[in-house]
Order: structure tokens, then sequence, then C-alpha cells
């Protein structure tokens, strides 16, 4: 992906906005980074086509889904110098509880990294970090530069 070659280039390799504002998912979901030393955190603003049960109201699965891989993706790219982004091998997503109408938050610690492949644990909560909406554990194949 030449958006990392070329944030690396301007040292910028840390600007994680910059590269979700460069995956157009991530655009369309409106999901946003921010980064106190070396932990990013993603957020997924509410709005109301996320909903998937109207009645509750409840966010869709996918929705949880996708923000659990984003968040995986990022403090990978951030811990290490992939050259391109990483590709999903596998993921399996925990629901815990439905996610509410609010904005969500989400982070991820890389558990293990080889050479070529990374497993990483990502968390998702909405108003408190000790009410977890749902967690992930997933493997990606690296590339590095």
């Amino acid at each position: 992906m030449e958006i990392l070659r070329q944030l690396r280039d301007e040292g910028r390799a840390g600007d994680v906005q910059a590269l979700l504002d460069h995956i157009p998912y991530a655009r369309f979901m409106g999901f946003r980074a921010e980064v106190e030393g070396d932990t990013v955190t993603t957020i997924m603003p509410f709005k109301d086509s996320l909903i998937g049960n109207v009645s509750l109201p409840a966010l869709h699965g996918g929705t949880i889904g996708a923000l659990l891989e984003v968040t995986s993706v990022m403090q990978l790219l951030f811990d290490t110098q992939c050259e391109r982004l990483p590709r999903t091998v596998d993921i399996s997503v925990d629901y815990l509880r439905s996610g509410y109408p609010v904005d969500t938050y989400g982070q991820a610690i890389v558990t293990r990294q080889g050479r070529r492949v990374a497993n990483v644990r990502a968390e998702i909560w909405q108003t408190s970090r000790d009410r977890l909406i749902a967690t992930s554990h997933g493997h990606f194949l690296l590339t590095p530069v």
C-alpha cells in the first residue's frame, strides 16, 4: 500500500488517522483513531445506519466485527514496519453484550509476533472499559519492509 511508504518517508509512520482516511471502508464507517504512547484507540462514532436491531436499538454485529478487525490491524501497523496492510488469516469474535446507539471505542494488543504471522487480541466498549461489548482474537499475515 503506497500510503504506508509515503507516511514513513514523511516521518509520519505513526499517523494512524491518515492511514484510516485512505481505507475506503474505514472512511465509510467513519472510524477515527487516537494514539497515546504505544496504544492506538479506535473510535466508531454512532450513526443511525449502524443499527442492526431497531427494536432495542442495538448495533449491527457486522459493525462490531469490523471495528474489532480494524482495531487489530491499526495496532499491528503501529507496532510493526509492514509494507502492506496485514491480511486477516482468521478472526474469532466473542459478542458479550449489545452495543447501544453511542460511540464505541477499541484497543488491541499484539500477543505474539513472528516474522510472517501475528496474533492480536482486541476489545471494544462504549461507556465503560469495564463493560466490554465484544472481544476478538485474530491471526494476521505480515509483509515486512
